[in-house]
């Protein structure tokens, strides 16, 4: 009986290394490779504050369109330059967005052909995203800022053609600045050995949904004319790679 108890400790000793070996491989938040930059994918609801542009004696963008925010989409490509206590670079992000109308006749009636407003927001930022709490102890939250520069060019179509008002045909740029603060969740939390497959095949370090909030200023810097400034939201998905 002793000889067959002292082999069974012998197996649970020789068994407990192989165990330790499984539970220190586990993966952890800190033991993805090394990152070089982010990119974001991000919808949210644009409204040009074109309205508030001084001097306007009517409101053209409420009229128009019913004062309904555009619907905006924007990919941003960041690239990190420091990464010791949070994160810091910059980013260059494109986007689109467009709003349609019915036309009106002279006596007020809806014409076949649409109205239409189009912006194209072009935006270079420096960053910050405070991810050390979530690197080093596993805080799933991550807050962020960006301030950067703005230019937008914008056109407005009737039918399939570019609008002609008072003899100036309706397109153009407008230069800005924005400031934008949101906080990331990090989604590797719910799913350590997933986010380490992701890594490990298609080099994605850390994959976060967010939500963002932009003041923008985008009328020339306070110059005459048509004003794209906006307060909005952006909702999407960031991977780090």
């Amino acid at each position: 009986m002793s000889r067959a108890v002292a082999l069974g400790v012998l197996a649970l000793l020789g068994a407990l290394p192989s165990q330790a070996l499984e539970v220190s491989d586990a993966p952890t938040v800190s033991s993805h490779s090394p990152r070089t930059g982010a990119v974001e994918v991000k919808f949210g609801g644009y409204k040009p504050r074109i309205d508030t542009e001084e001097g306007l004696k009517d409101t053209p963008y409420k009229n128009t369109f019913g004062g309904e925010s555009m619907l905006l989409f924007e990919v941003e490509l960041q690239r990190y330059f420091f990464q010791r206590f949070g994160s810091a670079g910059l980013g260059f992000s494109a986007g689109y967005a467009e709003k349609y109308a019915d036309t009106l006749t002279e006596e007020g009636e809806a014409a076949e052909e649409k109205t239409a407003l189009k912006v194209l927001p072009l935006k270079l930022n420096a960053l910050y995203k405070f991810d050390y709490a979530a690197f080093r102890w596993g805080v799933p939250l991550v807050p962020y800022g960006k301030l950067g520069l703005i230019y937008m060019p914008w056109w407005s179509n009737k039918g399939d053609s570019t609008q002609v008002v008072e003899g100036r045909t309706a397109k153009g740029g407008r230069w800005g600045y924005g400031l934008t603060l949101g906080a990331s969740f990090l989604l590797d939390v719910l799913e350590p050995r997933l986010a380490r497959d992701f890594d490990t095949d298609l080099g994605v370090n850390h994959s976060y949904l967010f939500a963002e909030w932009t003041y923008a200023e985008v009328n020339n810097f306070g110059g005459p004319g048509l004003v794209l400034s906006s307060r909005h939201w952006m909702f999407g998905l960031a991977l780090d790679y």
